[in-house]
């Protein structure tokens, strides 16, 4: 079975020449359908960099990137924006909500991008807000909630279109701890729906729920427990 995700050999290098970086150094990786894992490093590991990369944020120097067996390593700009639309679900850090929109509004706007009906889109954003347990906050703006529950709006707007990768990059961020066990409990409540969950972090007692770690440093993968 080919991997969903299949990363060969890839470098990530800024400023090439004399006073280049190499944030990602000839990484490989492979994670398979329904996986949950997260990919743990501190501050200028090279985790931003490589979940920009699985999201199809950015490509990489050299190397290859499958995603789902097609190559994406290449790709213009339009072709890779068409890919993260089809393929991923993001969540950050920072909810990135618009604050004039209610929460159904905030659900239904990537739907509108990918040209999903009005009937449609209404139901897949009320269904995947009463999956993150909003169903009684729809038409509520993100001033009017809390921080976990602005979370959970992030999420159900990257699983309404069911997207095969939920990337989530440090969505406990901003959270308490309250609020950050119920988002994880969400993540792993997708992962046991057969969903692929890749989480980056830096808090180890969140890496600690994954059942994978791969622990990155200085642009190289130091260590994968699923290996």
């Amino acid at each position: 079975m080919s991997a969903l995700v299949e990363v060969m050999d890839i470098s990530k290098v800024y400023h090439p020449g004399e006073n280049e970086v190499r944030a990602l150094d000839h990484v490989n990786l492979k994670i398979q359908e329904g996986e949950l894992v997260a990919i743990v490093g501190q501050s200028g590991s090279g985790k931003s960099t490589l979940m920009n990369m699985l999201g199809c944020l950015d490509v990489p120097t050299s190397g290859r990137y499958l995603l789902h067996g097609q190559d994406v390593s290449g790709m213009s700009d339009n072709e890779l924006s068409d890919i993260r639309n089809r393929e991923i679900g993001f969540i950050f850090q920072g909810f990135n909500l618009i604050p004039n929109m209610t929460a159904l509004e905030n659900v239904e706007l990537p739907l509108i991008y990918r040209g999903v009906g009005r009937t449609k889109r209404l139901e897949l954003a009320e269904t995947a807000l009463e999956k993150v347990g909003l169903a009684n906050r729809m038409d509520h703006r993100p001033s009017q909630m809390s921080g976990g529950q602005q979370q959970r709006v992030a999420i159900a707007r990257a699983i309404a279109q069911a997207p095969p990768v939920i990337l989530a990059d440090e969505p406990t961020g901003n959270l308490d701890s309250h609020s950050t066990g119920e988002v994880m409990e969400i993540l792993r409540k997708l992962h046991g729906e057969g969903r692929t969950v890749i989480l980056i972090t830096h808090d180890h007692e969140i890496a600690a729920q994954a059942e994978r770690i791969i622990q990155i440093k200085d642009g190289h993968i130091e260590s994968d427990s699923g290996e």
